[in-house]
């Protein structure tokens, strides 16, 4: 791609996340998600092969479908109450309206079944922007919003994410959809404490973009993209399978990883609200997770290919990729649970 090109959809991508991180009015706000989903649709293309195509016109549909009923549903809510204001949403019809199109821009389960099949047909770089910037606008209005939402609604929503996401990931073989998966089981974990402790929310935002960042980075990297694949990675860079093992484990939650503490505050946050079932099925949704990323993690660390050649093995192979990115995503992924307290503190 044009390098001029790829920098104006790049600043486009910034630019409509921005417009709707600052706006407090909804054409504002629907605007920013509408640049948002524009600049990111020739970068899904641009491969131009099939299931590129077939993944940016399923993303499209899907995204402009959402916005459409962002919009009806905040017009709807401006013509009952006079205002277009982010902070007077009275009508609980056009906030249903507003958290169902939000929750199928973010992919949150049951309007999830778009996300694994997008994510498939893209590399691994636009399947990064995917997974992490894209849901940062959509969540933006749902943080704001969060307080007119019906409980019982976005735990709902919450649960359902969390059990879809680990239940579908089991039996997969292509690492994209086990990161999809991944993604809609963390997006219910941002969802479940979002009534009770929005800080908490941000705080599994921003930990669960290290996270994917560090994992998607590195299977760009050793150019894996099926499970398989990744057994025969130990012969090839022996440290970045390790550290992809430990990435992988940060996910699923595992102390004393970084990936632990979201799962532990929104844990300690459910008991301290006087919701022991929530947590305890929350916990055991985690679980489930867990067993798909030790399934990856069994198949790069305690299996040897059969394909592996008698030939004098490649133990560092040169690569022209800029590693920089996942190294700091990476040590950021691993090693951020001790200093729990502090973040904590900032994102307060």
């Amino acid at each position: 791609m044009n390098p001029y090109v790829l920098a104006t959809l790049l600043s486009s991508l910034g630019l409509g996340t921005t417009l709707t991180f600052a706006s407090s009015h909804w054409l504002l706000a629907w605007m920013g998600l509408e640049v948002n989903t524009l600049a990111i649709v020739p970068l899904m293309a641009q491969h131009h092969h099939p299931r590129a195509v077939e993944a940016t016109t399923k993303y499209f549909l899907i995204q402009a479908t959402a916005a459409a009923v962002v919009l009806f549903a905040s017009t709807t809510n401006a013509w009952i109450t006079g205002e277009w204001n982010m902070t007077n949403m009275s009508d609980p019809i056009a906030t249903t309206m507003i958290l169902a199109a939000l929750s199928l821009k973010v992919g949150l389960a049951p309007m999830h079944f778009w996300m694994p099949e997008v994510l498939q047909g893209l590399d691994l770089l636009t399947g990064l922007i995917l997974s992490t910037w894209q849901k940062l606008a959509p969540f933006a209005l749902i943080i704001q919003t969060s307080q007119t939402f019906d409980p019982l609604l976005l735990t709902a929503l919450g649960l359902t994410s969390t059990l879809v996401g680990g239940w579908g990931g089991l039996n997969q073989t292509r690492l994209r959809k086990v990161l999809a998966y991944s993604s809609i089981a963390h997006m219910g974990w941002m969802v479940i404490i979002l009534q009770h402790a929005p800080h908490l929310t941000f705080l599994a935002l921003l930990m669960y973009i290290l996270m994917t960042s560090a994992a998607f980075l590195t299977l760009k990297l050793s150019y894996a993209t099926k499970v398989g694949a990744l057994a025969t990675t130990w012969s090839k860079s022996p440290l970045l399978t390790a550290t992809t093992a430990l990435v992988l484990l940060s996910l699923g939650g595992l102390p004393p990883l970084t990936g632990f503490m979201p799962k532990w505050l929104i844990l300690q946050e459910l008991a301290k609200q006087d919701l022991p079932l929530t947590a305890t099925v929350m916990a055991l949704a985690a679980l489930i997770s867990l067993y798909f990323y030790l399934r990856l993690c069994y198949a790069m660390t305690l299996t040897i290919s059969p394909n592996t050649g008698t030939s004098t093995t490649p133990w560092r192979t040169q690569t022209n990729q800029i590693s920089a990115p996942l190294a700091l995503s990476t040590v950021m992924a691993l090693g951020l649970l001790p200093i729990t307290p502090t973040i904590t503190t900032l994102v307060i």
